[in-house]
């Protein structure tokens, strides 16, 4: 005879029902064992909100800019102009500080645009007869002292060389701030009548002058490299037209090959070259500081 179901079924029931309540009093024990209050339901996590990823405008010609390459200039030419300059200098790589005040080292750049000038301005001047010579850097302070007149208004920017190694020289030499007193001793030797006239002699050179406190790469170095032109003629209307001639070369270096505009003028007798009958001028304006003499050609006599 076979089992009942239903039978089977009215039995396990009590037995299923006892075993549930045993198990639901187990979970309420471990719960409140581990600090959990079982008659409170499990609160739900909110999910946090997604943060939106702000992105950066593209630079560089539509393309994302990986890397900091820091060549922006930390100072703005309106608010700092020395500092703007200064930075443009140097991030331009034309110029490295050197630990010396007031020299620089002239990069690859810089010098580049310094052989620009001179193959122009020496094309130049080589149409008029002109010749290069050099003569040197060093001078007794007994030659110096002939031109008194002249030497009064470089005096404070003389640097002079006072040691040899590790004994006093007996005599301080001085180091050119410009080279008149260097050269006219020879051309008074070279000069004996007017057969040797005109004697039309440049050198590129460099010069120091030492007075100053404030210097300013390409605006005002202790150390500079330039050119200095010496001419003598048998009459002043020879002499006079030279130096209009060589103005205008110097205005078309900044007209012609540096687009610059200048203003070409006749500096006051008591802002002229020390010695000189007069000196004429090339200015140019920066409009942050004021006018500044860009190049000058003077009239010595």
């Amino acid at each position: 005879m076979l089992p009942d179901p239903a039978a089977a079924d009215a039995d396990a029931a009590p037995q299923q029902a006892a075993a549930g309540e045993a198990v639901t009093e187990q979970v309420a024990d471990l719960a409140v064992a581990e600090g959990a209050d079982p008659a409170k339901p499990k609160k739900e996590r909110k999910p946090k909100p997604v943060k939106e990823k702000k992105e950066k405008p593209a630079q560089g010609g539509g393309k994302d800019l990986k890397k900091e390459t820091q060549l922006g200039l930390s100072s703005k030419k309106a608010d700092d102009f020395s500092k703007w300059y200064s930075d443009v200098v140097v991030a331009s790589e034309l110029i490295s500080y050197y630990d010396v005040s007031g020299c620089y080292i002239l990069r690859p750049w810089a010098f580049s645009m310094w052989e620009v000038v001179q193959r122009w301005f020496d094309d130049s001047i080589k149409k008029l007869g002109v010749q290069n010579a050099y003569f040197p850097m060093f001078i007794t302070e007994d030659v110096l002292n002939t031109e008194k007149d002249h030497v009064e208004g470089f005096a404070p920017e003389v640097a002079w060389v006072t040691r040899a190694g590790n004994s006093e020289m007996d005599k301080p030499i001085a180091i050119r701030p410009t080279s008149e007193t260097v050269m006219y001793p020879y051309y008074a030797q070279w000069i004996r009548s007017h057969r040797d006239l005109p004697l039309r002699l440049n050198q590129w050179t460099n010069v120091v002058r030492w007075e100053f406190k404030y210097p300013t790469p390409f605006i005002r170095s202790r150390e500079f490299l330039w050119q200095e032109g010496h001419t003598a003629f048998a009459t002043q209307a020879e002499a006079d037209t030279e130096v209009r001639q060589i103005l205008d070369f110097y205005a078309g270096v900044y007209q012609d090959l540096l687009a610059v505009p200048v203003t070409q003028g006749r500096k006051s007798d008591k802002e002229k070259f020390a010695g000189a009958l007069y000196t004429t001028t090339v200015e140019v304006s920066k409009p942050e500081t004021g006018a500044a003499m860009a190049l000058c050609r003077a009239k010595l006599g």
